[in-house]
């Protein structure tokens, strides 16, 4: 076990020493370089010495970022963002189109190095959405869409997986509860539903596999990545056999996970189409649950980020095995072998706060109207309209406006939501606490810039301050931070 986190007889994680963690001030300043025509992969071979870079991608769910960062963190030019939605339905689908998703993936890169064709990379480091599934077939072509946390089709599944085993013994060992987020229901479904795919399909991947697959000629997943399917064993590092053997799998027909001394060589038509990478390692993709929380500085016991984007989440990371006794609707990942995220999500986040201004044509900036507002009780909002995950995990919630009349406007009803929202992240707050006191909360996400009011409503429901994100992209960073720990830069 690491001398840097133990849980005591209570199950409460301590803190012993702490690692050291040098700052690094990321600018995330704009800049641009120029060049002539593209430059041969031999001139890059010639390079090795010469003003390394990072090139640091963050494949998220609403877009895909990529910037290209000096050693200490400094924006070395304009960072790339590219937007892709997923597909929804009535049926519950959430569905991204796999070779679509991969070509904004490359397109990204592309961009990058047209505006720095000299650039020299020593690192990529990768951040994707965490829970994704999509099935290859022998040829290595994907079998199915790519199917995000939010796809709900399997739901009737995790019902029987939790009437064919001890839920809790579960959530022990692979630090996730039975959900439709998860793989394990995904796949029954797909088995069970989909029966031709089944038959076609070999193997089963993160979308961040399958993109690195294409991109650089490697699917090994991180052992960050496997920790969130719902899978994986969080005390062993591998698949969990009486799962995989309930659904019908191979160990053979899963992601090879990677150590974290892995690296990925870029293939020879990654090299002839990005001769920037001749002498890059490129480091398996982690989850940006986890390089959120390391871009955010928080990595040692105590350290809480609380984040508002499309969803909403609160966890902690720290070096250690994962938590004995694991409160009821947490959830337990890891960033890499040695350090475990704990926290809980909200499937309902900015992506609430944005269907209600649609619904009631709420227009422009509203945050003064919000601060005019006193919170009417007789209102309430259920925020369940994108479903439920921590920490009921109920596959039935539903969204619904509770008490709306005719004194009410949309700026009520938004203000409503925000507060409900609010209890919820309360409630993981409270159960976070069980497993380690938390002594600081810092604020991540785009929509809690946008909404300052918001994270004062948060800081009412929890009793203490939270400290505001000077950083617009921590995941970006935290994927940069991850590089330069790999390059000896910094320890984290």
């Amino acid at each position: 076990m690491s001398s840097a986190g133990y849980c005591n007889s209570s199950g409460i994680i301590t803190r012993a020493s702490r690692p050291n963690l040098c700052a690094i001030t990321a600018s995330f300043s704009s800049a641009s370089a120029g060049g002539s025509k593209r430059p041969s992969v031999e001139s890059f071979l010639l390079r090795a010495d010469e003003n390394p870079l990072i090139l640091a991608i963050d494949n998220g769910s609403s877009s895909v970022r990529a910037g290209l960062f000096d050693a200490t963190g400094r924006e070395a030019c304009e960072i790339v963002k590219i937007k892709r939605a997923f597909q929804t339905g009535s049926n519950g689908e959430s569905e991204l189109d796999p070779l679509a998703a991969i070509a904004q993936t490359g397109n990204a890169i592309d961009r990058l190095f047209a505006s720095d064709k000299a650039a020299f990379v020593q690192n990529v480091s990768i951040c994707a959405f965490w829970h994704s599934l999509c099935g290859m077939d022998s040829n290595s072509e994907p079998t199915t869409p790519i199917l995000g946390w939010a796809d709900t089709r399997a739901r009737e599944y995790s019902t029987l997986l939790k009437q064919s085993f001890n839920e809790k013994e579960i959530h022990e060992r692979t630090g996730a509860h039975f959900h439709s987020s998860f793989w394990p229901a995904k796949l029954l479904w797909i088995r069970e539903q989909r029966p031709d795919i089944w038959k076609r399909t070999t193997h089963w991947v993160s979308f961040s596999d399958l993109c690195q697959l294409r991109l650089f000629g490697d699917a090994r997943t991180s052992v960050s990545m496997a920790s969130a399917t719902g899978m994986f064993d969080q005390a062993t590092l591998a698949w969990d056999t009486e799962l995989l053997d309930f659904i019908g799998l191979d160990q053979n027909q899963m992601p090879e996970i990677a150590g974290s001394g892995s690296t990925i060589h870029p293939s020879l038509e990654a090299l002839t189409r990005w001769p920037q990478l001749s002498n890059a390692d490129i480091l398996p993709a982690i989850g940006d649950g986890a390089a959120d929380t390391l871009g955010a500085g928080c990595s040692r016991l105590g350290e809480a980020v609380l984040m508002v984007g499309t969803s909403a989440s609160m966890r902690m990371m720290y070096e250690g095995e994962p938590p004995r006794n694991l409160p009821e609707g947490l959830w337990s990942y890891r960033l890499d072998e040695r350090r475990v995220v704990v926290g809980g999500a909200l499937s309902d986040g900015g992506n609430l706060i944005s269907m209600l201004r649609r619904k009631f044509g709420v227009k422009g900036n509203i945050t003064q109207e919000l601060r005019s507002r006193t919170h009417d009780r007789s209102l309430r909002v259920e925020p369940y309209y994108f479903g439920e995950r921590s920490t009921g995990y109920r596959e039935d919630a539903k969204g619904e406006i509770i008490g709306l009349d005719a004194r009410h406007d949309g700026i009520d009803v938004i203000h409503s939501a925000m507060h409900a929202i609010a209890d919820r992240l309360a409630d993981i707050a409270e159960r976070l606490e069980r497993t380690a006191p938390i002594e600081s909360i810092q604020a991540s996400g785009g929509t809690l810039r946008e909404y300052p009011v918001w994270r004062e409503i948060i800081e009412e429901k929890l009793g203490r301050r939270i400290m505001p994100s000077n950083t617009r992209e921590s995941s970006l960073k935290g994927t940069v931070l991850r590089a330069a720990e790999r390059l000896g830069n910094i320890e984290v």
